[in-house]
């Protein structure tokens, strides 16, 4: 068993994310041995993935591997696995090759991956974006669809191509959420103005862009007012914004939907899934393993947690970041749900670290309490919406060019450790100033291989 000689209380963190990470920080000076499990090499910063997948930025512009972020934190040690089981009983995880790593403390932050709501077979034909390899897969689709328009168009009688080109330059994104908003927006952008001088059979300018959301609103977890603007912004760079259209169907031909009782088909040979998420596979093996009633894991694969994010009867074990069905115990006795964002999960992983050291010093940990810092989305050049409450104001809500700015510079400013901040910035300037998208390689043949481009 790992750490087995050591006299330290021994933690294990499942997941390098925003929750894992910062648990593992908040840890750097405690008297413990730390492991954290993932499987990848690296932390991710997620809300910058959709510029990956737009070409906007290179992987390294967002992810950073993980032994280097904690190479003088000399508490922790990491490892490249996959966990498979957790023995409650002898308080160890496994992993893939059967190695057993022993806890006395185990903080589970394993994140969410796509859901397709009973459609598994969908994801063949829309990947979803949670991963960099997610990201590669949707540029090089993206990439090579103008790459195929362009092999269909007859360059003397280009017209007579229509019926097979215009599949290839239609682009559905699937959900209206903050990151469905900010791919349909970009690949309007890339479509209409990094791409119109590149090609000399098609006219990239012509592609279409569909935004289709089931409900009656885009971003709807933001008021009404910054929807509204948000779907205008949208309309404004050429993105065709498709409500109430619930999917049905996605192949190889494109996308079904279901409008008002009837049924459509929409031929495109590229679809972005964005619609729906599901906790990681393992927190379903944990409730299995700590004998949870049913009622304890939702729809979505979430555990419900106790005040301190532990599991019920199992003080040892912490859930936290898109794993937990976790609430906010507000300071008069009133609770709310916690959102699944990147701010909830690292307050999370502060919080159960300090209850860990909390329990080890002999004192009470404390329940978690959610801040709000508000919300932002971004939708092109020079177009966000931001949500942001004020203490004894209310909320501030913007939208346009200043909601760009803002956004811009919060998230450079959370990219600390992973490269230079002045770099990341520059290249942003670069490519929102010029329209230029750098990082547009494809390796490999896939362009000239039929199964590939059929998919």
């Amino acid at each position: 068993m790992s750490n087995a000689t050591s006299s330290r209380p021994k933690i294990v963190i499942i997941g390098c994310g925003f929750g894992g990470l910062e648990a593992a920080k908040a840890l750097r000076s405690a008297a413990v041995e730390i492991t954290l499990i993932d499987r990848t090499n690296h932390h991710l910063f997620q809300p910058l993935l959709y510029q990956v997948a737009t070409a906007g930025l290179s992987a390294p512009s967002i992810a950073a591997p993980a032994r280097f972020l904690f190479r003088r934190q000399r508490n922790v040690t990491t490892l490249l696995g996959d966990v498979v089981d957790i023995d409650v009983a002898q308080r160890a995880v496994v992993l893939e090759n059967g190695e057993r790593v022993s806890y006395d403390h185990l903080i589970v932050a394993a994140g969410a991956t796509h859901s397709y709501f009973g459609n598994d077979q969908w994801a063949t034909h829309a990947p979803g974006l949670k991963t960099l390899e997610d990201a590669f897969e949707i540029r090089r689709r993206v990439l090579l669809a103008f790459e195929h328009a362009e092999r269909n168009a007859n360059s003397t009688a280009p017209e007579a191509n229509t019926a097979t080109r215009e599949p290839w330059l239609t682009f559905a994104v699937i959900g209206a959420g903050p990151t469905g908003v900010e791919m349909a927006g970009t690949l309007a952008e890339i479509a209409r103005h990094t791409l119109p001088e590149e090609f000399r059979r098609i006219d990239s300018r012509r592609a279409r862009v569909l935004l289709v959301e089931g409900g009656d609103r885009v971003l709807q977890a933001f008021p009404p007012e910054l929807s509204a603007k948000a779907k205008s912004q949208l309309e404004a760079l050429g993105v065709e914004v498709l409500l109430a259209h619930k999917v049905t169907q996605i192949d190889d031909e494109g996308i079904r939907v279901t409008v008002n009782g009837t049924e459509q088909m929409i031929a495109c040979k590229t679809v972005v899934w964005a619609a729906g998420v599901a906790a990681s596979p393992l927190g379903r093996l944990l409730a299995r393993a700590c004998a949870l009633p049913e009622g304890a894991v939702d729809r979505a694969g979430r555990i419900a947690v106790e005040p301190d994010l532990t599991l019920a009867g199992h003080a040892e074990i912490s859930v936290i970041g898109d794993l937990a069905l976790a609430k906010s115990h507000e300071k008069d006795g009133s609770s709310k749900p916690v959102p699944g964002v990147s701010p909830g999960a690292k307050q999370m992983g502060r919080v159960a670290a300090k209850n860990i050291l909390a329990r080890v010093g002999g004192r009470a940990p404390q329940a978690f309490r959610y801040i709000d810092y508000g919300a932002l989305a971004t939708i092109g050049r020079k177009s966000a919406v931001v949500d942001v409450p004020v203490p004894l104001v209310g909320h501030l809500r913007f939208s346009g060019y200043f909601a760009w700015l803002f956004w811009l510079f919060v998230h450079v400013y959370f990219l600390i450790g992973f490269r230079n901040r002045f770099v990341v910035l520059m290249d942003w300037a670069w490519s929102y100033m010029t329209f230029n998208r750098t990082a547009r390689v494809v390796a490999g043949n896939e362009a000239f291989d039929n199964k590939a481009s059929a998919r």
